[in-house]
């Protein structure tokens, strides 16, 4: 339920902050069912072509509903090569939509009618239609091979529309009846076009690179002109414009570049067109900057508002900071000033040879006041006078501001009242809430079905998706799982219940475990309430420590509930027990990391960091982070922590290269296979140390290791909260923030989280250091492609694929991580072993 509140709670902030509603579009978190199978889409809203019945008309065309005669069906039969019959729906707005669903006319085996193949149109205005085409230019979708199974298809790329027609295609003569949904979400940004120059051909010398708009759907001739493209498709382009997130494209896909030679002027003008008056606050365009090739993030832009009829004499003027020591591609945001129009001009000036930007996206909050144009067939209203009048001309600015004020008040106030109703219901459902799972039961997909959220998220398994109600009967391990039959009780079960694996860990049903809630709204470790009640029963051991002793040197991470600074605090050796060995002079401050809870965090929050104070003073492992010492006589609580004078090990290792010839000739550090193995090996032991206590990591990666001297290696939990690492993360709506390239298959697929889950996140971290850090695991999949990869898992049909081995990874090592990835959490070795294994 505190994912649930998150959310809801974050919804009221944005309507309090108003200017500031938006964010950019993605595409992955972006697959909403819009209302066809859910009611929300009116009857009034379809329509079709013809109808073969009253009870065969375009409301039934529901995906899903089994009302009428249980689907659309036009009222002649569709000919090959015929495109006059359609289902078309209206979404009354412009969304972003990124995936379609399509199922057959069954009505209780009465019938037998589907498209096995179909196109989309769109429209984002009701008079220019557009023909959807993937980015191969294919225009034909694959259907139904059934008139039951729901069939959904990603359209790559997305559209942004408001009016959609799905439109049957057949190879020969056949009846056809179609039952369909559209997957998205609410297109914020209003752009319904952008005009711009057609992006140029850069000359390499090995190959040219293609830095057109593939996708733009308004007309290319010179220019690109009243259409939505690459620029608006939601995917950011990679630090090297040369590779590209889509497979079996060509170089520079990604991006849409122009060469300075082409524009005497020194600039590229873009205009964007927007659906009405808007109020905009910023303006984020993402750019190349690898300098290297002669790219660069714009010198300056110059941007021009049209609110009227006329553009504004007085533009807009934004220069960013020169950047050329970081090769990365990044957003630059432009602050608009809350200018208020329904069209931008900008000039984008060049700051090297090319110019190459991947996506533009704005932030605004709609007109309070009505300057859109007059509804259609409507005139102007008896008595009004004609606006060249002078008599009549009205000063409106300060009525403008009056009323966007009180819109604001009122907006303040039901947001503030919605707060305090959903902390009670909050208080309550969490009094009442088990601990963080998802289908770790069989009513799981009921009660999200259930749920009064207006959209349903779709999150597939597999390349041609089937409702997940069906899937799951298909793989009937879901209801049971081979591996633990009948151990794990269900999330009401209130008695402890074990299995024991075969490494002789006991393996704690999910509702048995207790889950530590990081100040940075982490889950850092699971641990069984039996453990947790033996544990915190006892008094916290670490001394209160004087604030005025430390010194803030960075922050290290945010989250939900407070913060992670990098400080340094002195006399810290008086302060600590004899246990710790400073090998620092007592005048020299020590190093540590301090997690502060924020000051207004509620009292569920200041519960659990208290609770994890009382664990962290517990744990003593030389290869642990330890707890030194507490504030917590005022506000805000903290905790002080050790911390590692080299950073992180994923930090540290992408610094340094193997030991060989190339590192000599580049004078780069380096580091010792065997020191790589040392390192590991300290990582299995502190693992090692954790499940023998029962704890469950959840997030170990290099990013979560510390280095000391001598190659020194301690756990800690701070990855989650750094923006450095936020790629690793991937939020699954409902669900927490979850590290998926290094979690198991169950943990994904079931929620199960145990410690033969952590081996398998130690097999993915020692792929990591083999690799020097130097590679994301599964770098060549999307996240939904590995959330699909690890159906490949559960089905254990041999499609799965694995990491592949490291280059300096020698064959023995490479059967240890392979063993941390069997399929049967009991095959998996246990955390002794693979220490044991490192250190021959």
């Amino acid at each position: 339920m505190k994912h649930l509140w998150d959310i809801h709670f974050l919804l009221l902030i944005l309507l309090y902050l108003l200017g500031a509603v938006t964010s950019q579009v993605n595409p992955g978190v972006c697959r909403y069912a819009l209302g066809m199978s859910g009611g929300k889409i009116q009857d009034e809203d379809i329509s079709a072509s013809s109808q073969w019945s009253e009870s065969t008309a375009a409301r039934y065309g529901r995906l899903d509903f089994e009302e009428g005669d249980g689907a659309w069906c036009p009222e002649i039969t569709v000919e090959p090569d015929s495109l006059k019959e359609f289902l078309q729906i209206d979404l009354r707005s412009l969304h972003f939509i990124t995936l379609v669903g399509t199922q057959g006319r069954h009505a209780g085996g009465i019938g037998n009618e589907f498209a096995q193949m179909y196109k989309i149109k769109y429209s984002r205005d009701g008079s220019r239609w557009i023909s959807w085409r993937n980015r191969q230019g294919k225009q034909v979708i694959e259907g139904n091979r059934n008139a039951y199974d729901i069939v959904l298809k990603d359209l790559e790329p997305p559209i942004i529309a408001r009016f959609v027609r799905f439109m049957p295609v057949t190879d020969h003569s056949m009846n056809v009846c179609m039952r369909v949904e559209l997957y998205g979400c609410e297109w914020l940004d209003g752009l319904v076009s952008y005009n711009a120059p057609v992006g140029e051909q850069m000359n390499l010398p090995a190959y040219p690179v293609y830095l057109n708009d593939s996708v733009y759907d308004g007309a290319v001739i010179h220019s690109m002109t009243e259409g939505l493209g690459q620029l608006t498709d939601g995917v950011c382009g990679l630090d090297d414009f040369i590779h590209s997130h889509v497979y079996n494209v060509w170089p520079g896909y990604d991006y849409v570049g122009w060469n300075n030679e082409s524009f005497p002027s020194g600039y590229v003008e873009i205009m964007f067109e927007f659906d009405r008056t808007r109020n905009f606050t910023t303006m984020k365009t993402h750019c190349n900057n690898m300098f290297s090739r002669h790219v660069k993030v714009f010198r300056q832009v110059v941007c021009y508002f049209r609110s009227e009829a006329d553009w504004e004499a007085s533009p807009l003027s934004f220069s960013p900071v020169v950047d050329e020591k970081n090769l990365s591609a990044r957003f630059v945001t432009v602050n608009l000033l809350n200018h208020m129009a329904s069209a931008i001009k900008c000039q984008f000036y060049f700051a090297d040879a090319w110019m190459l930007f991947s996506e533009i996206t704005f932030q605004s909050d709609t007109a309070m006041y009505n300057t859109t144009l007059a509804p259609p067939n409507t005139g102007l209203l008896p008595n009004t006078q004609p606006e060249d009048d002078p008599t009549h001309k009205v000063d409106d600015s300060n009525t403008r501001i009056l009323i966007g004020c009180l819109v604001a008040i009122i907006f303040i106030l039901v947001a503030i009242i919605v707060i305090i109703l959903w902390r009670q219901v909050w208080q309550k459902m969490l009094e009442k809430s088990e601990t963080f799972a998802y289908n770790n039961n069989q009513s799981s997909t009921t009660s999200e079905q259930e749920s009064n959220s207006t959209y349903e998220r779709i999150f597939p398994l597999g390349p041609d998706y089937q409702e997940p109600s069906r899937l799951i009967c298909k793989l009937p391990e879901f209801a049971q799982s081979s591996e633990e039959p009948a151990s794990t009780t269900t999330a009401a079960s209130k008695s402890t219940t074990t299995t024991v694996a075969q490494d002789g860990v006991p393996h704690y049903a999910e509702a048995d475990i207790v889950n530590l809630q990081g100040v940075t709204g982490s889950n850092t470790y699971a641990i069984p309430a039996v453990t947790m009640d033996l544990l915190s029963g006892k008094d916290v051991v670490v001394e209160e420590f004087p604030r005025k002793l430390l010194t803030f040197k960075e922050k290290l991470g945010e989250g939900q509930f407070g913060e992670v600074h990098l400080c340094e605090a002195e006399g810290m050796q008086e302060f600590m027990n004899k246990e710790f060995l400073f090998d620092i002079p007592e005048e020299q401050p020590v190093l540590v990391a301090v997690k502060m809870l924020r000051s207004d965090a509620n009292k569920n929050a200041r519960n659990d960091f208290l609770k994890e104070i009382k664990i962290m003073s517990r744990l003593k492992d030389p290869n642990i982070i330890r707890l030194l010492a507490v504030c917590i006589y005022s506000d805000p609580l903290c905790m002080i922590t050790e911390y590692m004078e080299n950073g992180d090990l994923n930090q540290f290792l992408s610094r340094h290269e193997p030991e060989g010839h190339l590192a000599l000739l580049s004078n780069a550090s380096t580091v010792s296979f065997n020191n790589l193995c040392y390192m590991a090996a300290q990582i299995a032991s502190g693992m090692k140390y954790l499940s023998s206590l029962n704890f469950v990591h959840r997030d170990l990666a290099t990013r979560n290791c510390l280095v000391g001297k001598n190659y020194t290696i301690k756990i800690a939990d701070f990855g989650m909260s750094r923006n450095l690492y936020s790629g690793d993360y991937y939020r699954i709506q409902g669900r927490a923030v979850l590290p998926i390239r290094w979690m198991s298959w169950e943990s994904i697929l079931l929620g199960k989280f145990t410690t033969a889950s952590d081996v398998w996140a130690f097999g993915v971290t020692l792929w990591e250091i083999l690799n020097f850090c130097k590679e994301q695991p599964y770098s060549q999949l999307t996240d939904e492609q590995v959330i699909e990869n690890t159906g490949e898992f559960f089905r254990d049909q041999k499609r799965q694929i694995y990491l592949p081995q490291p280059v300096l990874c020698p064959d023995s090592l490479y059967k240890i991580m392979l063993s941390c990835w069997r399929r049967n959490t009991k095959e998996r070795p246990s955390f002794q072993e693979i220490h044991r294994a490192l250190l021959e």
